[in-house]
């Protein structure tokens, strides 16, 4: 997959997460469920929540995509790319992209959002290598950001427990000097015929039949809780053997995983079927709750800003969702 002259380098990292917290405690007020249900289901013990009236997807993305260029030394106006990976954009149109490319001065660098739900942050590291790869860019800059707390029914247990909001972002330039640097072997993958599990309806025509009894609102996300818990357990541990087998990679040879934050059982089954060591397989959910699309991102930058991860380090990303949605990345950094 590289045979470009070519390599690709992560020169800079950054995220974001709000100000305010949403503990269990704070759900036990409004919801009928309790801090030990939601920590032995989930793993989750708080979660950002942004607050509405000041700050959303847009500033999240923005703030993680800046503190990434400050991280590289990178000028805005030296991006030609720009991809926002996310679900709870606040507009159709403009992209979040183009708004936050204007904001930091990266114009005129092209811009666009990318929606794989809780793959996109590695769905956008994907198309960045290969583009880049390709000799069309040389700097692009990938964001994952959700605010899913905007897309969720606060008055349903479910899900609302699960998720927080966050964004992380990565500088991806090319490397003239590393062919061998980058992305070395990539998987996307999605099978549509299973949307209904993971989904949010615009429109009441837009809920099926078996659904059609769900009291959450319209516009806010609906999950089939034991379709997608059987989902990503396979996916996780498939994608991962996928990886290490096409890679030749073994578990010694990997200096991190860095796995979407789903569920602290669906990481603890993978990483027991696998072998994974503690040490290897970052995990903050405790603490962000699933963000969606930014939760890959900013697993990466705590990794990254505590230098656990240095060059020539051989990395493996992972990330499921809706779709339903699958995604793998191998990087040597």
């Amino acid at each position: 997959m590289s045979s470009a002259a070519f390599g690709v380098k992560i020169v800079g990292a950054g995220s974001a997460v709000p100000d305010r917290v949403l503990t269990n405690a704070d759900l036990e007020k409004i919801l009928d469920t309790s801090n030990d249900w939601i920590v032995q289901r989930t793993g989750i013990h708080e979660r950002r929540v942004v607050d509405q009236n000041i700050e959303g997807t847009f500033t999240l993305a923005r703030d993680a995509l800046r503190r990434a260029l400050d991280d590289a030394k990178v000028q805005p106006s030296e991006l030609d790319l720009v991809i926002n990976a996310s679900v709870t954009a606040e507009m159709r149109c403009p992209s979040n992209a183009c708004r936050i490319a204007s904001d930091l001065g990266a114009v005129p660098a092209g811009a666009f959002d990318l929606v794989a739900a809780c793959s996109g942050f590695v769905y956008a590291l994907n198309v960045a290598d290969s583009l880049i790869r390709s000799g069309r860019h040389r700097t692009v800059g990938v964001i994952g950001c959700d605010a899913m707390s905007t897309a969720v029914d606060y008055e349903d247990r479910s899900v609302s427990i699960l998720f927080g909001d966050a964004a992380g972002s990565v500088i991806l330039q090319r490397d003239d000097e590393r062919p061998g640097a980058g992305c070395i072997y990539q998987t996307m993958n999605a099978d549509g015929s299973t949307w209904e599990s993971l989904y949010m309806p615009e429109r009441g025509h837009e809920i099926p039949e078996w659904d059609s009894a769900n009291p959450i609102k319209i516009g806010c996300l609906r999950m089939n809780g034991r379709e997608v818990y059987r989902f990503a357990v396979t996916k996780f541990r498939e994608v991962i053997e996928d990886a290490l087998t096409k890679t030749g990679l073994t578990v010694d040879d990997v200096s991190q995983f860095v796995c979407h934050q789903s569920n602290i059982r669906i990481i603890n089954a993978a990483m027991e079927k696998l072998g994974l060591p503690e040490e290897k397989v970052h995990i903050n959910i405790d603490r962000f709750g699933n963000s969606s699309a930014g939760s890959v991102g900013l697993c990466f930058d705590q990794l990254w800003q505590a230098d656990k991860i240095r060059p020539g380090d051989a990395v493996v990303f992972v990330a499921f969702g809706g779709g339903l949605t699958w995604a793998s990345s191998v990087w040597r950094v």
